[in-house]
């Protein structure tokens, strides 16, 4: 039997991943390059921000993926010559108003986390200085991060080079084929392709792509705005670690770049870069690290983010359509929950037990007096 994934993101080539690990036939179908839309525009950190703040739906696929990114980047580097840049440097949080939650949340969770002054900060991270940091924080130290443009690169290589996985590219899907109740098939810009088992991975756009056979996804594009800054030569790496404050986030890169994000914008599927955006985020960068006024603004750009309720994704069976799969609306944890969220979907779509309990990310049920009419006009 194949498998027909809609959407070659981080959430879509990871389940190919899985099922072909699994050895089940997979063939994979993104509208344009896999890994060129969230997965490349977000910033990699393992985690999500504040992960005390979240429901024990997204914590619990954190707490099973959070372990498996060392293996998984470590594999992919061997295996496709690409290095994802798995780093575990740490996380600083600066200026947190429920540090006694996050506290709590991290004995309960058997986290390392502790508070530290000013003087700890300018010790863990010297760039540091001045701003949100003067009543210290809180330190994770051991939190990672991924260079996330590289794992979408090495994840679609692997893909490329396993014998039970075929990968369409430039090829747009404009209708699931549903017939009688089951799916049958997508239909594309390039003629059908049949299948008894569709999954749709396709980020903020699986919302837009399910409501066309009447199956109503609560997932929406949410824009995020992000730059990089490239600093001088012989500078030397300004800051060695993440360092998050009021939402806004630093993110060192290997090669001493350094990535700011993120805005959080209900812009529909805009993607255009604002001024309002780029001063603002320049302004939150350069009061953490003053280091970065002599730094050079690299690039700018925003993604598209698959906004669902409370940010829990859906993963599952669509209820009134055997064989219809959706594994979407990661919000801004597509990359932190994807070994876990994909893991689940594979063990639900070959019948294994569960990897955690999949209860809270079932799909909503399909309207079936909408389903039918509108398949059969397009299959």
């Amino acid at each position: 039997m194949t498998t027909l994934i809609v959407g070659g993101g981080v959430i879509g080539l990871m389940s190919a991943y899985q099922l072909a690990e699994a050895g089940q036939n997979v063939t994979l179908v993104e509208r344009r390059r896999c890994a060129r839309e969230a997965s490349w525009a977000g910033g990699g950190i393992v985690s999500p921000l504040y992960p005390w703040r979240y429901s024990e739906a997204v914590s619990a696929l954190s707490r099973w993926s959070e372990g498996v990114y060392p293996e998984l980047a470590e594999r992919l580097r061997e295996t496709t010559g690409i290095d994802p840049q798995y780093r575990r440097n740490g996380l600083l949080y600066l200026a947190v108003n429920d540090a006694d939650q996050a506290l709590r949340w991290a004995s309960e969770q058997g986290k390392p986390m502790r508070r530290v002054d000013a003087e700890d900060v300018a010790r863990i991270e010297p760039a540091v200085v001045g701003g949100p940091h003067a009543n210290g924080g809180l330190w994770m130290p051991t939190l990672g991060s991924v260079r996330n443009p590289r794992l979408g690169s090495a994840l679609r290589a692997w893909l490329q080079r396993h014998p039970r996985v075929t990968l369409r590219e430039d090829l747009t899907v404009e209708q699931l084929c549903i017939e009688s109740g089951r799916v049958t098939g997508l239909n594309t810009t390039r003629g059908r392709l049949a299948a008894e088992r569709v999954l749709v991975c396709a980020g903020a756009w699986s919302g837009e792509l399910l409501a066309r056979s009447g199956i109503c996804l609560p997932v929406t594009p949410v824009k995020g705005q992000m730059m990089v800054f490239r600093p001088g030569k012989g500078t030397g790496p300004p800051l060695s670690r993440v360092v998050l404050a009021d939402g806004r986030y630093l993110i060192p890169r290997r090669d001493g770049r350094i990535l700011v994000g993120s805005t959080l914008e209900h812009q529909g599927f805009d993607k255009t870069v604002t001024c309002s955006a780029r001063v603002s985020l320049q302004r939150s960068a350069r009061q953490l690290l003053p280091a970065l006024a002599e730094a050079t603004i690299e690039h700018h750009w925003a993604g598209l983010r698959p906004g669902s309720p409370g940010g829990i994704p859906f993963i599952g069976e669509v209820p009134n359509v055997a064989g219809l799969f959706v594994n979407a609306g990661h919000f801004r944890n597509g990359l932190v929950l994807a070994p876990a969220a994909t893991r689940l979907v594979a063990d639900l779509m070959l019948g294994r037990t569960p990897v955690v309990d999949p209860q809270p990310y079932c799909p909503p049920a399909a309207d079936v007096g909408l389903v039918q009419p509108m398949a059969a006009n397009w299959c």
